[in-house]
């Protein structure tokens, strides 16, 4: 893939982190493969999704500490921030498990992004549980999320169970567990107005002479710029920031996460 021109790769499964493969004569972890990929001459950028809790190892912690081409941005689904509701999903982790690997997380990495999973109104969940969800995402502020209402899919055990949430009520826990994490979203992305961050600019924008490309972060950043930066890492200063997205414009200065001067 490099060869071919490819700067970023992103490591895919439905459980990636537990990843385990024969290489060079022995079984190699997710962080394993990390630390050979880095290696490789011409890829600047490694990401990975998406993880489960239950799998995010000492060294694959470690590593996000230690190596500068893995991206500061990780999506660690948590679907629920209530004990019962994720023993009630199966999950096999409890709310103070999930937050001691963000601490862990960003103790070895301090600028570390998340983005997480939500799911309201699974059966059973009381208003209590539903709090609960409010005030992990609340400690652990989120640049990004995912969140859904519980919907019923046949042949699982939740399906049949007969303490279904009424509609309108998983429609307003939705709404303001939405709200919030658009704030923080909003919030995260206000932050690095004046920043200077690489940016991989890989396709056009919505306007003549404008190309679109991802932050570290995962973030969106538009630039007017011209056609000769498609494909290219650039440095580029964050100048204005939106919901969903950032502005920025082209510096030849070093690529820095600082606010710049």
């Amino acid at each position: 893939m490099v060869d071919q021109g490819a700067v970023e790769i992103t490591l895919l499964g439905q459980n990636v982190n537990a990843y385990h493969g024969e290489g060079a004569g022995k079984i190699w972890s997710l962080a394993e493969l990390i630390s050979q990929l880095v290696k490789i001459n011409g890829l600047e950028r490694i990401r990975y999704t998406t993880s489960h809790p239950r799998d995010m190892s000492d060294d694959l912690i470690a590593i996000h500490g230690s190596e500068h081409k893995l991206m500061p941005f990780l999506h660690l689904p948590v679907q629920s921030g209530s004990n019962e509701i994720l023993k009630r999903m199966n999950r096999k982790h409890d709310r103070d498990f999930y937050l001691d690997i963000i601490a862990r997380l960003r103790a070895s990495r301090p600028d570390i992004a998340f983005s997480s999973d939500f799911i309201v109104g699974f059966p059973g969940e009381s208003d209590k549980d539903f709090e609960d969800t409010m005030k992990l995402v609340e400690e652990v502020q989120y640049a990004q999320a995912y969140s859904f209402k519980y919907s019923q899919r046949p042949g699982t055990p939740a399906a049949v169970d007969d303490r279904q949430i009424p509609e309108d009520i998983k429609h307003e826990r939705l709404q303001r567990l939405q709200e919030l994490l658009r704030q923080q979203q909003t919030a995260f992305n206000e932050s690095r107005v004046g920043m200077t961050m690489s940016v991989l600019l890989d396709r056009d924008g919505k306007h003549d002479g404008q190309l679109l490309g991802k932050s570290p972060y995962m973030q969106s950043v538009h630039v007017s710029a011209p056609e000769h930066y498609r494909g290219q890492l650039v440095s580029m200063r964050m100048t204005g920031a939106y919901l969903n997205s950032l502005s920025g414009e082209i510096t030849k200065n070093q690529v820095s996460y600082k606010k710049a001067s």
